[in-house]
């Protein structure tokens, strides 16, 4: 099974970076997880929808044949970050690669809300008529105090989030299959 991950942060230590990092490895003997590079992408522009740059189709492609997408964001001003909602405005537009897709959303922040009001935003956004992307419902993953709950090396540590992670990602597994039936 392949999992196409969007990670809404560029920066260098990233929490959200590292815990999709950190499902990678964790979860790599049950699904093959690929973190694409959604930095590289160019702001989404309507002239360049029909002959995109060659990132953009290779990106699109690789969400196109993935069996779901996992989405790891932080939370800016209440919302997603410019880049990620960058990316969705290309997938959301000509082949529409994002349509049906199975969606799983996960995010950690210092704060005590972890990525809440941003996630509700992007549940918003993947709804959309141009997304229509399936998000994976009423199992939500905020993850408050994030750097309280990594290790140096970017492992989560915290055993009740990591507990959680674990049955979320098995629903989501199994939501996928039920999906591709």
């Amino acid at each position: 099974m392949k999992i196409a991950a969007l990670v809404g942060s560029n920066r260098k230590d990233s929490f959200n970076k590292k815990l999709a990092l950190y499902m990678q490895k964790r979860y790599r003997a049950t699904v093959e997880i690929e973190i694409l590079p959604i930095e590289k992408l160019p702001m989404y522009n309507q002239d360049d929808e029909l002959t995109p740059p060659e990132i953009v189709t290779e990106i699109k492609k690789k969400v196109a044949d993935s069996d779901g997408v996992l989405f790891v964001t932080p939370e800016y001003n209440h919302s997603i970050p410019a880049f990620l909602k960058n990316a969705i405005d290309w997938f959301s537009r000509v082949d529409k690669v994002m349509a049906g897709k199975p969606v799983m959303i996960v995010g950690g922040s210092p704060g005590v809300l972890g990525t809440a009001r941003a996630q509700m935003h992007l549940r918003q956004i993947l709804n959309s008529p141009g997304i229509s992307a399936l998000t994976l419902p009423g199992n939500e993953v905020f993850i408050g105090a994030v750097h309280e709950k990594l290790d140096e090396s970017g492992s989560l540590v915290h055993e009740p989030t990591v507990q959680f992670i674990d049955t979320v990602m098995d629903n989501y597994i199994n939501w996928i299959k039920k999906q591709s039936q």
